[in-house]
This record gives structure tokens, C-alpha cells and sequence, in this order.
């Protein structure tokens, strides 16, 4: 199995040296050659299996020789261990024909943990073997930054460094980043939004000098490994409601497009979805481009779902990349047409997106409403990007498909909005109880590629 960037100009690489490159070196997002099939008796057979077990058999196709069976199975055990729920991701019931997957039962309470506790292990055992040590620099909106902290504090091949928006994420998200202990562990404030930590990172890749001076690594969702962790949840919810005997179909609350794309790779895998509904807040310019409205960049507007507060999408380059034919001529053009304002999208390209794509936007108010709706209709108490996914599930689902709406975070990370919404105020669950209480570490920092990249370098582990 070889992985190829986006953008056509790199070297072919196996699925360890593109997890541990991270960003393609002509800027471009590694991709799979060839996407493996599974039949309609593979997927059936995934049926009573455990997460473990399912996962296995998903993502090994995709490893190659890069890990034993043996290293993959037990990768995955330790990924899964902590994680609060035997079944990792159950699904519950919201209303006839619509269910919410549960992906907020891992360290940190996000869907990052599935891929970030995978990837820290997968790192572990590769840097090991290589007898190396990387410096994993990473973006994020809120959830990305304690994912990828709580999965690699205290190894001791690696130094991480988390750039994430200043006063722009929640109280929980912040604290979850800024009080581990762990001399590895760095959280960068940055004087700016997420697009603009996520520039910085991508200008860090792009600085060969300092790249391999620090040996730096990616855990953003840029990283294909983060990409096929999430694909796994995908079979795991449908069969289990009846794939591959019946389509099923998801809505995904989504900002960076990585985990909705997790999808798509599923269903090109055989998995008989559907659609894939792109659910956006007010920052909604996946729904306008899938509108026909093209690309553009607008202003970020900050929100109650702040994860999703993005404008610029970085893994919507690999659904480019496929709806290109895959082109990477083509999307490096679009992607320097990104550099100054956006792009449109061709027609053949746009019909091949609109193939498995839709999208619907709920405003604040409408994600507000969703969260006291759902608290009195079923009980559940959703975060507001989960309420963001059933607000535009409900718009757009067919009764006769089965729909299945990501949660992608603990109502407890987004406290302040839950009980605006809902008058309830969601606990912290009891391992993290003393969350406000511990001591913060943090770093503020200017916009500055030059300040970023001196203050890693002085803070690297000798």
C-alpha cells in the first residue's frame, strides 16, 4: 500500500513514512493509491464483532507491512483501554429512523480520542523501532489540542506543541490542554483565530530548514492515520443497524472535513452508504461551496460550537482530489487560488461531490433550540456541535434510510452553552472532576511564523 499526495509532486510513501511526514513536502495531503474493497461478506461478518475487532479488520488493508499483525492488534487494545464505554461508540436512539452515535466516551470526552489515542500508540511503537525523535507540532479549534496531548504526554520520543486560538475555545477545551503536568506537553496560545493557528503549522511544514531541523510530525487531521482511526466508527454504527443488508446514512457536524471524509473513504471501501450530510454553523462555507457557490473565504465568526469555527478546510483537499479525478495539477491550481480569496468549483467535479455530499446550516439559534428539543424529546443532552448534526439531520433525512448523527463531544466540554440552552448545567464526569482546580501551563504567543518557530526551538527536549 502506497500513499500519494493531493497535489501530485511527492514521492510515493508506505503508511508509516506518511504518518510520520505528516504534510506531503509540495503541501499536499497524502491519500491511499488505491482505496481497499470490502465485499458484502466482509461487512457482514463485522457483525457482533467488538470495536477491537472491527477495527482491525477495517484499517488493515491500509497499514501494509508497516506493522505486524500482531503490533496492529495490540496498537489497538492499548488505543481503546481507556475509553469509558465497553462498546467505544454505541449508538442511541433519538426518534424513529434517527439515531446519535456516541463518540465522546475517550480521555477527553471528543471523536478525536479514536484517532489520537491510535496514532500516539502507532508513533510509539515506529519512533521506537527507528530510534528516533520528532517534535509533533499541531492546530487546533478545541478538541484536536487535548486529544493529541492527553495521547502523547510523557513519551518520551516525542515533544508536542499545541497552537490553538486564544479566547476563541471553551473553558474545558482550554484547561484540558493547559494543566497536564508533562514536561513534553507545550499549549501555545496563538494572538488570532484557528484558521490562523492552522496557516502557521502548514507555514512550519513548509519551512524545510526548520522541518527537518526539529524533525517535525503532524497529528492534525492532515495526517492520514487520524483519517482511516475515524473510517472504523463508520462500519461499526452501520452494521449494526443493518448493513450491508440496508444503506444507512450519517450527518456529521464538521468544521475541517476531516471526519466526514473518514466517511467517504468508507463508503468507497463498499460500505452501502447513502448520503453524507456536511452539517456547518454559522462558518458555513463547506454548505455554501456545496451549494455551488464556490470556495471562498469569509470572515470567522466565533460561535457556541467553536470547533467548528473554520473557513478554511484543510481536508476538504482530498475530496477535491477524487471529485478531480484525481488531479493534483488541478488541485494545486485550486489551492493557490485559496492563497487569495477561494475558488470554484468545475461542474464535472461538483456533480462527483454532489454524488455523496449534502449539507444544511443551523444557525445559533436554531442549535440552541435543537439542545432543549432533544433534552425533552429523548432525554439526551447534546453538545452544540452534536446539535449543530441533528438539526440538519432532521431537515434533511429519508425516513426510509436510517440516519446516524455524529456526537462528536460531552455536552460537559461546552457547559456554559448546554445550560443557556437547556437550564442544565452538564458535570464533568468524575475522573476530571478537579479540572478547574489543577494549575495551568500556557504559552501566549504572537502570529508570527519567526516567534512560533524560536519559541519551539527553545523549548524542545534536549
Amino acid at each position: 500500500m502506497k500513499y500519494i499526495s493531493t497535489r501530485g509532486k511527492a514521492p510515493a510513501l508506505s503508511f508509516e513514512e506518511a504518518m510520520l511526514t505528516g504534510l506531503a513536502r509540495d503541501g499536499g495531503l497524502y491519500v491511499p493509491e488505491t482505496i481497499p474493497q470490502m465485499s458484502h461478506d466482509d461487512i457482514a461478518a463485522l457483525a457482533g464483532l467488538s470495536y477491537e475487532e472491527t477495527a482491525f479488520r477495517v484499517m488493515r488493508p491500509f497499514i501494509g507491512d508497516s506493522f505486524t499483525d500482531a503490533e496492529f492488534r495490540d496498537i489497538i487494545a492499548k488505543a481503546y483501554a481507556n475509553f469509558n464505554h465497553i462498546a467505544r461508540a454505541p449508538l442511541t436512539q433519538l426518534a424513529p429512523g434517527h439515531f446519535l452515535l456516541e463518540l465522546f466516551h475517550g480521555p477527553t470526552l471528543a471523536f478525536k480520542d479514536f484517532a489520537m489515542q491510535l496514532i500516539g500508540q502507532l508513533f510509539e511503537v515506529a519512533l521506537k523501532r527507528r530510534g528516533e525523535r520528532v517534535t509533533i507540532v499541531g492546530a487546533t479549534s478545541g478538541d484536536t489540542g487535548s486529544a493529541a496531548i492527553e495521547a502523547f504526554r510523557g513519551l518520551d520520543a516525542v515533544d508536542v506543541f499545541i497552537l490553538f486560538p486564544h479566547g476563541r475555545v471553551s473553558e474545558v477545551q482550554r484547561r484540558q490542554m493547559t494543566t497536564p503536568a508533562d514536561a513534553n506537553v507545550h499549549a501555545l496560545a496563538l494572538d488570532g483565530d484557528f484558521d490562523d493557528c492552522q496557516a502557521r503549522l502548514k507555514d512550519m511544514f513548509n519551512d524545510f530548514e526548520f522541518r527537518d531541523g526539529v524533525k517535525l510530525a503532524g497529528v492534525n487531521s492532515i495526517n492520514w492515520a487520524r483519517v482511516l482511526a475515524q473510517v472504523v466508527y463508520y462500519f461499526s454504527s452501520a452494521v449494526s443497524l443493518g448493513a450491508p443488508q440496508r444503506k444507512v446514512s450519517f450527518t456529521v457536524p464538521t468544521g475541517n472535513f476531516g471526519d466526514i471524509f473518514a466517511g467517504y473513504i468508507a463508503k468507497r471501501m463498499g460500505l452501502p452508504i447513502d448520503r453524507l450530510v456536511v452539517a456547518t454553523n454559522q462558518n458555513d462555507i463547506l454548505h455554501r461551496c456545496l451549494g455551488g457557490q464556490g470556495y471562498f473565504k469569509g470572515e470567522t465568526i466565533p460561535s457556541i460550537s467553536p470547533s467548528m469555527d473554520i473557513q478554511v478546510s484543510s481536508n476538504f483537499e482530498r475530496a477535491l482530489f477524487f471529485a478531480y479525478g484525481q488531479d493534483g495539477n488541478a488541485v494545486a491550481q485550486l489551492m493557490d487560488e485559496l492563497q487569495t480569496g477561494g475558488f470554484n468549483v468545475s461542474q464535472g467535479a461538483m456533480e462527483a461531490l454532489s454524488e455523496s455530499f449534502s449539507s444544511g446550516r443551523a444557525s445559533e439559534e436554531e442549535t440552541l433550540a435543537t439542545i432543549a428539543a432533544t433534552l425533552k424529546s429523548s432525554g439526551q443532552l447534546l453538545c452544540p456541535h452534536s446539535a449543530v448534526g441533528v438539526k440538519v439531520a432532521e431537515q434533511l433525512r429519508d425516513p426510509a434510510v436510517p440516519m446516524i448523527t455524529l456526537a462528536t463531544a460531552h455536552p460537559a466540554k461546552f457547559p456554559d452553552a448546554v445550560e443557556r440552552a437547556s437550564g442544565v448545567r452538564p458535570p464533568l464526569p468524575l475522573r476530571m472532576a478537579d479540572l478547574y482546580d489543577r494549575p495551568e501551563r500556557v504559552s501566549r504567543i504572537d502570529n508570527d511564523l519567526a516567534a512560533i518557530e524560536s519559541h519551539i526551538k527553545g523549548q524542545i527536549t534536549a
